[in-house]
């Protein structure tokens, strides 16, 4: 029986189809999940996709955390759910608390759309059991504010407990330490700037986030071919 992944939708979402049929094209079930409601439903696994959440005004997610759904998705982490946020979502999951650290403005203020190649650094994350640590991976970007920042007492606890899960090879946003994503203490919330929904195949210019969404399946209980 194909697990389900949840997608949640925010007025400004534009990804989450794309996020659908990534993990449809991988043998799940994708289930848009409306922002206001206040249960996840039966769902297996949540992606939180790209967008402008609410416009992005005040700044990116400041809104949407306040959305009931998120509330619901606290509940469903804290249970042992895999949560993943791709760009706007990993904003968002930052603005929710749960990831530590905040995105700021690129540096140079200019918005960046462009392939970006990624180094695993850690491969027992529910987005990146597939991969091994070391393993690069082409996933585009294609943000404003991606430029990850956090205190130095967060930096070096990220670093002590192998939190770090991706980095960029070549820094395209001034993130600190280079980093594209990272994942909470029990290593089932992952938020990450890349986009792998555009990266799942060839014709895309690298089909590296089948990687990815092959672990989150697999997380949530499905053997994927």
């Amino acid at each position: 029986m194909a697990c389900t992944i949840g997608v949640v939708v925010f007025p400004g979402s534009n990804c989450e189809q794309d996020v659908v049929e990534a993990v449809t094209g991988l043998g799940a079930e994708g289930r848009l999940l409306w922002h206001g409601d206040h249960d996840v439903g039966a769902v297996d696994a949540i992606v939180i996709p790209g967008g402008f959440a609410h416009g992005d005004y005040l700044r990116p997610g400041a809104i949407a955390r306040f959305s009931p759904m998120m509330g619901a998705i606290g509940e469903f982490a804290a249970d042992g759910g895999p949560v993943v946020g791709i760009c706007n979502g990993f904003q968002v999951l930052t603005e929710a608390g749960l990831l530590p650290g905040a995105l700021q403005k690129n540096a140079g203020l200019k918005f960046v759309c462009a392939p970006a190649e990624l180094e695993v650094h850690a491969a027992d994350t529910v987005l990146t059991s597939r991969a091994t640590p070391g393993q690069r991976l082409h996933i585009p970007i294609n943000h404003f504010e991606g430029n990850y920042t956090c205190s130095n007492e967060v930096l070096a606890e990220l670093r002590a407990n192998q939190r770090i899960v991706l980095t960029y090879v070549d820094n395209p946003n001034g993130s600190v330490a280079d980093i594209a994503g990272i994942c909470n203490e029990a290593r089932n919330v992952v938020g990450l700037m890349p986009h792998p929904e555009r990266a799942i195949n060839p014709l895309l210019g690298s089909d590296d986030g089948n990687i990815l969404f092959g672990s989150l399946l697999d997380t949530a209980g499905i053997a994927v071919s």
